[in-house]
């Protein structure tokens, strides 16, 4: 019986997922993950690492995030307390949806979780104080590969529903994109 519903958002590979919760008046039960029935919409490496954060501020933006080739990641991204619009940008090079973005509001209400396929960079905006976020990532975090982008960039139009409040120093460094970028080639 599957317990995941899968669903397009328009861009080739990143997908929202619904979680069935079975429940009571104990609570209820949800599934989290199950590699068999994500198999179906890309996940086919196993989950290598898993993280979670904490976000502390409504308006605050985490990302733009990637790593490039050959670390680049798949990740499914659940919100466990709080809400957040969270946000999958294609970088494939050749893609026919390159540089744009589709978002989703997750919440620990709702039971969505959205899965981001290699080559897009991730964020988020914390629409309540309080967020927690957990990801499962197909490949671990390798300090040289990593990278962003500007969340703020003109150029990614990126339409944040609530004035960004607080970004990490270090993703205010990111840079702004340029006409001469191609994106990322996954086949490298």
């Amino acid at each position: 019986m599957s317990r995941l519903t899968i669903r397009e958002t328009g861009i080739e590979g990143l997908r929202i997922v619904q979680r069935q919760r079975l429940g009571d008046e104990r609570g209820f039960l949800s599934r989290l993950f199950c590699a068999e029935e994500l198999a179906s919409a890309g996940w086919h490496k196993p989950v290598a690492q898993i993280n979670h954060t904490w976000t502390q501020a409504r308006g605050t933006v985490r990302g733009m995030h990637f790593q490039h080739p050959p670390h680049a990641e798949m990740k499914l991204v659940s919100c466990l307390r709080g809400a957040v619009w969270d946000v999958g940008l294609d970088l494939r090079a050749g893609s026919p949806t390159f540089l744009q973005w589709r978002a989703a509001e997750l919440s620990a209400d709702n039971g969505q979780a959205l899965l981001i396929p290699e080559g897009f960079a991730h964020g988020f905006q914390a629409l309540t104080d309080d967020c927690e976020l957990l990801y499962l990532h197909t490949t671990p975090y390798t300090a040289q590969a990593e990278d962003g982008l500007l969340a703020a960039d003109p150029m990614l139009a990126i339409n944040w529903p609530l004035p960004i409040a607080l970004q990490s120093e270090r993703d205010l460094q990111h840079s702004r994109l340029t006409p001469d970028f191609v994106g990322l080639d996954l086949n490298s």
